[in-house]
């Protein structure tokens, strides 16, 4: 489990903005009973303060944990890495998850990776959150052991992808780099193609 409790370059829950904060998350709450109650409310904590870059088309674009927390915006993806740095930083093991989905609300191409958590949970073993932000048609919940996601899958192209990722893939990383406006980045969503099954 050392690889999803460790510090790193966009898991940074070193810096000093992050370490305050998953201090501030946890306050109150004590031994291992305690577990869930923390993880609701670091899940609940990102998912509702924290705004999502593309539905209020906030710049800048952020990556790591710590700019997601300063600048109060992320894409899904930066999303994620503010979740895990806040659960690590309190002795949570969390990794990252994608799902491939369609692009559109209806279905079909073209499509792109999503950015989730999957936490591991002493009484349920590893299970996925989504903070990615709730709106009209977006619900995602915390609620072990049942996941409630953001998305369902809506047709044979998209997947659940099974990995559970200690750092963000590096196709994931270039997308939220390689563009400085928020906008660009939608445009050019990573995305990863399936590998045709003969």
């Amino acid at each position: 489990m050392h690889a999803y409790l460790a510090s790193s370059a966009y898991i940074d829950f070193d810096h000093p903005l992050v370490a305050a904060q998953a201090r501030d998350v946890a306050q109150g709450l004590e031994g291992a009973s305690s577990t869930l109650a923390l993880v609701q409310r670091c899940f609940e904590f990102v998912r509702d303060e924290i705004r999502h870059s593309g539905d209020f088309k906030l710049n800048p674009v952020t990556c790591k944990a710590s700019d997601v927390l300063l600048h109060q915006t992320g894409y899904c993806y930066a999303k994620s890495h503010l979740l895990a740095a806040l659960l690590r930083a309190n002795g949570v093991p969390t990794g990252l998850c994608y799902q491939r989905l369609s692009v559109g609300d209806g279905g079909g191409a073209p499509y792109c990776l999503h950015g989730l958590n999957a936490v591991y949970l002493p009484e349920f073993g590893w299970y996925r959150v989504d903070a990615r932000g709730n709106k009209p048609g977006v619900h995602a919940q915390f609620t072990p052991p049942r996941e409630s996601l953001a998305f369902a899958l809506q047709d044979a192209q998209e997947r659940d992808l099974p990995e559970i990722w200690a750092e963000p893939l590096p196709l994931v990383i270039q997308a939220l780099q390689a563009h400085d406006d928020v906008g660009a980045v939608g445009r050019n969503l990573p995305d990863i193609p399936l590998l045709m099954v003969v």
